[in-house]
This record gives structure tokens, C-alpha cells and sequence, in this order.
């Protein structure tokens, strides 16, 4: 049986979990704040199904006292988060350089408007308005898959003129409403360096993004490699028709394609790896005119995972032969959000802090990247090859 003294918890000895803890939390000050974290990590591990406060705290023990304990911890203990995930993204590296990046957005379902950043917005995958918190997480893509290593909550406009609100959930003043665009920029400028000193490409799904011309600029303008998804509908402009826009799916009518230029060998008879390149330079409407024709447009041809086919946009014109391993980044990604929703609690978060939010979901994260570096094989994506993402991959911005 667990047991409890001084108000520290005691969890079951592993050497793999203390050795994690004492690296990726050297940074907290105290160490019963570090033993707290190892207790939040033990029972995100081995708590199944919602991970609520109760169900982790009984993992330790079955005194209530180890509630509080996790409570205090999580919504007011004043840990720094932000040195606990560089020392997550130093992990991650050290154990195999990322091939990409990822950002991904989680729609965590509200009731109410006191949680911190609760607002409206239209989910397209649920194809309705809902209640909702906007979740933007970083993710290396490696060899032991997805993983989260950074975290932003979306604050929309009411959250920068209801004070009230901010107070009760201590948002501090630095934050105010951003774009997606905008935290996406953040994201991009503050990426962990590669141990090797070359930067991995960003491999981003942009199909539901109605400002995604916005997002593509702010890789361009930071000088990055990227891969970007686009809805056969996106707007686009075409070297080869001046400035008059036409549908990334038209688009792809009037290439001089070249069939295989970019080309894998499928795993299995349900990845096709054709895929078709359009010649021309392209860029997506609606962007700054500073925007250069420059990127180039590739087609993944349809299957029956993707009946109208898969639309990206690179500027990687002298790699784009690495283009349909890169693809899968996206679908890797999608597992993960499947496996943090479904297994490590990023919903479950009961508390309404802006502190306690941030907390949660860097010990989520801290999680997610124990179980994954420390299974002796890679795990297969248990949702299929190709999920149905429970978050959208860069949604709407407000």
C-alpha cells in the first residue's frame, strides 16, 4: 500500500520514471514539488480512462489528502512550465533527431465560460458552433513518433477585455488575443534546435485554416523548409496564369505534371506513394504581395482514405523527393492527439486557471514522451492508418 508522510507523496520506485523526473523537473525549486510531479506522472501512466484529480490522487494513495496534494501542485504551486519543456524538447532530441515539425490544435469541449480561454467557435469537425477551449501544441515528429513538446491556449477577444474573468483565472496581463497565425509565428521563432544544427521542416495541415496563406507567410518569412496541406478548394495563384486565382484541384488540371517525381515505395496496398508535382511556381491567395511565387504545388492522387486526393504546398523544390515520407508527419500527429485525448487527460483538465491549464497539459505531455521513449518497439497507431483527427490540425482562427 501507498502511503503518505509530511503531505509528500510515495509512489512506487522506477528507475526510468526518477531518472525522467530529475531531468525533465530539475528546474522546480522544491523537492516536494518535484515528487508531486513524479505522482501526477505515475498516475497519468497507470489511470485508465478519465484522469481526473480523484482517480490520479488514488493511484498514490487512498487518503484524501493526496487530492489536495495533486490539487495544490497542478492550480497553485508557482512552478515555471516553460524550463520543464525545453528540458522535454532536450530529451526528445537526445534520443533521435526530429524529421519534422508539427502544430496541432486539440478542440477541448467546455460547459460554462469560467475555465480559462472557454469561448465559441465553429468546430468543422463537428460541423456546428460549440463551447470550447483552443489547445496549439508543438509537436517533433521521430522515429519514436509524434511528440508534444510546447503548448498555447487560444485567448479570443472577450479574454482580452473581460477583466474580471482574467483575474479569476490569473491570466497574466502578458497575454492577450492572438491570431492562430500569430501563436503559430511564436511557435516557429521558438523551436528547440536539432542536435546536428540543421532545422527539421514543418509539416502542417492547413485544410481547414481560412487564413492559411497567413501561416504559409510566417514560415517563409523565418526562412523555414516546409510542407503544408491545402483543401482541394484552397485559392491559389499560379505562375502561369498571373494574378487570377484558381482552386488548388484546378490548379493541379493545368499542370505539365511529371507522375512519380516525388515517389515512395507503400508500406502496404493502402498508402498509395504516387505523387504528381506542378511544374509552375504557386503561392496561396489572400496572402502579403510580398509572398514570391515560389512554392510549388504536389497531388497526392485519391484513395479510398482520401476520395478527392491531398493537396500540399512546399517550398522544398530541390527535396521533393522527401515529400510522401513527410506526409505521414501529419497522420503520426493525428495518432498522438488521438493518444493524448483518449489515454493521458488533455480533456480532463478540471481546474479553470490559466497557471493550472498550463500545468496539466505540460504534465500530459511529460507522459506522453515517458511512454513512448521507454516502450521496448514502436507502437502502431491503434486508431488506423488513417484516423479521423479528434483535433484539426490548425483550425480556425479567431
Amino acid at each position: 500500500m501507498l502511503e503518505m508522510y509530511e503531505g509528500h507523496p510515495t509512489i512506487p520506485e522506477s528507475a526510468a520514471v526518477a531518472a525522467f523526473v530529475n531531468e525533465v523537473f530539475a528546474s522546480l525549486p522544491r523537492v516536494d514539488q518535484r515528487r508531486w510531479a513524479q505522482a501526477y506522472l505515475h498516475g497519468l501512466l497507470t489511470v485508465p480512462g478519465r484522469k481526473t484529480l480523484r482517480g490520479l490522487a488514488q493511484a498514490v494513495t487512498p487518503r484524501t489528502a493526496s487530492a489536495h496534494g495533486l490539487q495544490q501542485f497542478i492550480n497553485g504551486s508557482p512552478w515555471d512550465w516553460a524550463p520543464v519543456r525545453q528540458a522535454l524538447a532536450r530529451v526528445i532530441t537526445e534520443h533521435g533527431r526530429p524529421r519534422a515539425w508539427s502544430i496541432a490544435t486539440i478542440t477541448i469541449r467546455k460547459r460554462g465560460h469560467h475555465s480559462v480561454g472557454v469561448h465559441r467557435r465553429f468546430d468543422p469537425r463537428a460541423g456546428r458552433v460549440v463551447n470550447c477551449q483552443l489547445a496549439i501544441g508543438l509537436f517533433a515528429v521521430t522515429p519514436h513518433g509524434s511528440l508534444p513538446v510546447d503548448w498555447r491556449l487560444l485567448l479570443d477577444g472577450t479574454w482580452s477585455t473581460d477583466t474580471v474573468r482574467r483575474g479569476r483565472a490569473r491570466v497574466p496581463d502578458t497575454e492577450t488575443a492572438r491570431t492562430l497565425a500569430e501563436h503559430v509565428r511564436e511557435l516557429v521563432t521558438g523551436a528547440p534546435a536539432v542536435p546536428d544544427g540543421n532545422q527539421a521542416p514543418w509539416v502542417l495541415d492547413l485544410t481547414e485554416t481560412p487564413d492559411a496563406a497567413l501561416v504559409v507567410d510566417a514560415l517563409t518569412e523565418h526562412g523555414q523548409d516546409f510542407l503544408c496541406e491545402v483543401g482541394p478548394a484552397q485559392r491559389m495563384h499560379l505562375a502561369a496564369l498571373g494574378r487570377r486565382p484558381v482552386s488548388a484541384a484546378t490548379a493541379m488540371t493545368h499542370r505539365r505534371g511529371q507522375p512519380a517525381l516525388a515517389s515512395a515505395v507503400p508500406p502496404d496496398d493502402r498508402r498509395p506513394g504516387r505523387f504528381l508535382l506542378h511544374t509552375g511556381p504557386a503561392c496561396l491567395a489572400g496572402g502579403p504581395h510580398s509572398v514570391p511565387l515560389s512554392h510549388r504545388l504536389v497531388m497526392q492522387p485519391a484513395s479510398p482514405f482520401h476520395r478527392d486526393g491531398r493537396y500540399w504546398l512546399t517550398n522544398m523544390a530541390t527535396r521533393i523527393h522527401e515529400v510522401p515520407a513527410l506526409a505521414e508527419s501529419v497522420t503520426a500527429t493525428d495518432c498522438a492527439i488521438a493518444d493524448l485525448i483518449d489515454d493521458f487527460g488533455v480533456q480532463d483538465f478540471e481546474g479553470r486557471s490559466y497557471p493550472g491549464w498550463h500545468h496539466h497539459m505540460t504534465m500530459a505531455a511529460a507522459a506522453y514522451v515517458f511512454s513512448r521513449l521507454h516502450h521496448t518497439a514502436p507502437r502502431t497507431c491503434r486508431h488506423g492508418h488513417h484516423p479521423t483527427p479528434r483535433g484539426a490540425l490548425l483550425e480556425l482562427t479567431s
